[in-house]
């Protein structure tokens, strides 16, 4: 396991011999006093009072906020290879989770490991994502499916943020699918979702495991009405929300989750003009997910202009997840996000950082480079920034600080 963070390297000084991102062809500086950014901007316009601190010379790397993965399943047991193989014989999404994959064979998996055991599996996979600079990560249960299992990936996640030094943000999706034990009962759906909202739900928000909660909203999940009593229970105790929302189809999942002011709506390919307008009055972000749709083989892409048009933000992650998009860098997703959905680079560098933080609830402290927030940057070895769309298979990360520490690079 790699330290915690307090055994990294305070990252206080000043840092220059840099390129902000904003203006890669100005030699930047960034003063990071007590973990937090103190000053920002062209190294020519430093205040004489920073110009003594200790130095961190970042030999003329560019500079972009620290990045932010805002959906993945991180922590899971087993691994679902064969229905990617059966994918690529012809089995549909579908046909994989009614021959008894898909979500519920990462259920089997997950309950028969140990909390242990889930970490130890999870936390190579956060070392990667780590290594492609990412600062902030959001993590969901959702492979648990009753209160116990469920209550081990959110501990595990938590122990994840604290081993590695990075803001963790989990969020509670006990409704992503129903459990093999209530699969066939007469009312088995409600009956789990009243599971979810009654016991599941304020058990966990009451240890402190919950930041936000998540519904799995689709024909082959649960309804509207059964997301919306989810949503209810979510305010109840005053929990944001998101959503999967129009992967499969258009279930009107957007309109309902903007009516609660849902933090994001993700995947969104069959995503309609009623939703993006609902979207856009309620401010909440678009997920976009490359990977799932490179994955899965998908043709229908989410309706990126209409989304441009209206202003709704667009953010960018890997859904890192077993079935769908077993994806380990976020680099290589905007770099899919450009390709398979044409976005301009600066509109997914933005998807990656600020727009994926504000999908997170996490803005005032992610996303950003600016006096007042947690020093949270990486420096890139690369000429400008569009090599970071460019590149796929590239780590081209020469100094990471995440929480006000030198997490890689200690000699930048």
């Amino acid at each position: 396991m790699k330290p915690v963070i307090n055994e990294f390297p305070s990252a206080d000084g000043l840092w220059s011999g840099i390129r902000l991102a904003t203006d890669a062809n100005v030699e930047g500086a960034i003063v990071v006093a007590q973990g937090a950014i103190r000053w920002v901007g062209a190294r020519s316009a430093l205040p004489a009072e920073f110009a003594g601190l200790k130095p961190h010379d970042g030999g003329g790397a560019l500079v972009t906020p620290g990045l932010v993965d805002c959906h993945t399943h991180l922590v899971y047991g087993g691994q679902r290879a064969n229905e990617f193989a059966m994918r690529l014989a012809g089995a549909t999404y579908e046909e994989v989770a009614k021959a008894g994959g898909g979500i519920v064979s990462s259920v089997r998996a997950t309950r028969e490991a140990d909390e242990d055991t889930l970490f130890a599996q999870a936390a190579p996979r956060l070392e990667q994502l780590l290594a492609d600079g990412v600062c902030a990560i959001e993590i969901k249960s959702g492979y648990g499916l009753s209160l116990e299992h469920e209550r081990k990936q959110l501990r595990v996640a938590r122990r994840l943020g604290e081993a590695y030094g990075v803001t963790v943000r989990t969020t509670f999706l006990g409704a992503h699918a129903l459990p093999p034990e209530y699969a066939g009962r007469a009312n088995g759906s409600g009956d789990y979702i009243d599971l979810v909202c009654n016991e599941m739900l304020p058990a966990l928000a009451a240890e402190g495991l919950v930041d936000a909660v998540d519904v799995f909203c689709e024909r082959i999940a649960f309804s509207l009405a059964e997301t919306e009593q989810v949503f209810k229970a979510a305010k109840a105790l005053g929990l944001p929300v998101k959503l999967h929302a129009e992967q499969l189809s258009d279930m009107g999942g957007a309109a309902l989750a903007a009516r609660y002011g849902a933090l994001s709506c993700d995947h969104i390919e069959h995503l309609s003009a009623e939703g993006i307008e609902a979207m856009r009055r309620s401010g909440t972000v678009a997920v976009l997910l490359p990977g799932a749709y490179y994955t899965l083989r998908d043709t229908h892409l989410p309706p990126i202009a209409a989304l441009r048009a209206a202003g709704v933000p667009m953010a960018v992650s890997t859904d890192h997840n077993p079935g769908t998009s077993p994806a380990l860098s976020l680099l290589l997703m905007v770099n899919m996000a450009c390709t398979l959905f044409r976005l301009t680079v600066p509109e997914a560098l933005d998807g990656v950082t600020v727009h994926a933080a504000r999908a997170l609830g996490l803005h005032d402290t992610h996303g950003a480079i600016a006096p007042g927030m947690p020093a949270n940057f990486v420096l890139w070895n690369v000429r400008e920034a569009a090599e970071l769309a460019y590149w796929f298979g590239q780590q081209p990360v020469r100094a990471v600080v995440r929480q006000g520490r030198i997490a890689i690079g200690g000699n930048a």
